[in-house]
């Protein structure tokens, strides 16, 4: 057998001293150099994916959301808005640099409307019209021409010459619609337009009450603009399809013909009187008649007698009557809340005149409640069915102090709109 030889402990000591050493700098320059590798390796794909983003964005134009729909069957009636019973999913894409994309091209993904959620779509009518058809035959061939344009009238059979003198003022272009407040109809078929006019009877109602029911957005939708006319209007200067262009070139969303003062009466708002040139969008006043020459009475204001909505418009004003509304003053000051700016797109067309004969003829019909005229009887008191705004208008008409009603001495316009939906019964 060998010796076995033994190490000196000391020197075994210091050779493992040593390895581990070594060790542990081998290990730590791996650790540096694997750090300094995920670094590197980190920043380059940072920058490429910086770098292929905006390749990305320059190729592509940008997408703006212009109006986000809601299914109907997410809707909450809580949270949600709806304007007019259906909505629509529109994206507006602008111009590219290139030009390769025309200018605000819409792209429009219609959503059912309210109550047509089980409908296929194919089938579903969002829209109605007042064109009148026949009986048979093809439908295509119902109307030999489409009207562009609705005028209404709220009429007596009193005033049948000078409707019939208004209606000769319009062309084929023209749709027309009689709301007969007498309840008769049967008189004005001597007249060769009846024929194909609309007649809508109801006793003792008033036009804003015809025009909630029978004039919804989406019925008269086909049509660019609403006339909504008093009967007692004289149109002998009056030129409707010049009055179109005045108004489409001038960009009036809301307008009315200039009143020209007649022997009997002046006119009321210096802001609707004719002025001198083609279109006004500022009352001429005298020095002090206007807190304000950018909002009512003084600009962005028409009177309720004659006024001319475009389609855009009266959708926001149809919204905007009351179901209790009567006679409607007060509505005049409102309707600058439906086009922005208001100054701007309501305006009053000079150049096309109208007289208003001022004839009380509603208000003369048998058994109708006369605000001015209206006192207690042995059964009770006689009521009177007004709305705020029409007590309002009474109080200031009768100290003649019209031009004072909103802002001068009574209540603000905001005050009068927050309780405009209040109906209260006053006894005379």
């Amino acid at each position: 057998m060998g010796e076995l030889f033994l190490w000196p402990s000391n020197f075994i000591k210091q050779l493992q001293e040593r390895a581990y050493t070594a060790m542990g700098s081998i290990s730590r320059s791996e650790v540096i150099k694997k750090t300094n590798s995920r670094t590197c390796r980190f920043i380059i794909t940072t920058l490429l994916g910086v770098v292929f983003g905006l390749l990305i964005g320059v190729s592509f134009p940008s997408i703006f959301l212009y109006k986000i729909p809601l299914s109907s069957s997410l809707r909450s009636s809580d949270n949600v808005a709806i304007s007019n019973d259906k909505e629509s999913f529109i994206v507006r894409t602008p111009e590219t640099i290139g030009g390769n994309v025309p200018k605000d091209p819409e792209v429009c993904v219609p959503t059912k409307p309210r109550g047509a959620e089980l409908l296929p779509p194919g089938i579903v009518v969002p829209e109605s019209d007042l064109y009148l058809r026949r009986l048979w035959g093809e439908p295509s061939e119902d109307l030999k021409k489409k009207p562009k344009y609705l005028v209404t009238f709220t009429v007596g059979i009193n005033q049948r010459n000078n409707i019939d003198a208004c209606v000769k003022k319009f062309s084929e272009d023209f749709q027309i619609m009689l709301f007969h407040y007498d309840g008769r109809t049967t008189e004005w078929n001597h007249f060769d337009w009846s024929k194909n006019a609309i007649h809508v009877s109801v006793k003792k109602q008033t036009k804003w009450w015809y025009a909630k029911r029978f004039l919804h957005p989406d019925v008269v939708a086909p049509y660019e603009y609403i006339f909504v006319w008093d009967e007692d209007l004289g149109l002998e200067h009056f030129n409707a399809e010049r009055y179109i262009e005045v108004v489409k070139r001038h960009g009036l969303e809301i307008s009315q013909p200039g009143l020209e003062p007649n022997k009997n009466r002046s006119v009321t708002w210096p802001m609707t009187k004719r002025g001198h040139q083609e279109v006004h969008k500022v009352a001429d006043a005298d020095p002090g008649w206007c807190s304000d020459p950018h909002s009512p009475p003084c600009a962005a204001f028409v009177e309720i007698m004659a006024p001319v909505f475009s389609r855009e418009a009266w959708r926001c004003v149809w919204y905007m009557i009351q179901n209790d509304l009567v006679h409607g003053w007060g509505l005049d000051f409102a309707l600058r809340r439906c086009v922005q700016p208001a100054h701007e797109k309501i305006g009053v067309v000079d150049s096309q005149w109208i007289i208003h004969q001022a004839i009380p003829t509603l208000l003369s019909q048998p058994s109708l409640p006369n605000p001015l005229t209206a006192r207690a009887s042995p059964n009770g008191p006689g009521l009177a069915r007004l709305t705020v705004l029409d007590m309002i208008w009474w109080h200031g008409w009768a100290r003649g102090r019209r031009g004072e009603l909103l802002g001068k001495g009574y209540m603000s316009f905001d005050t009068i709109l927050s309780i405009a939906p209040n109906i209260l019964e006053v006894a005379y």
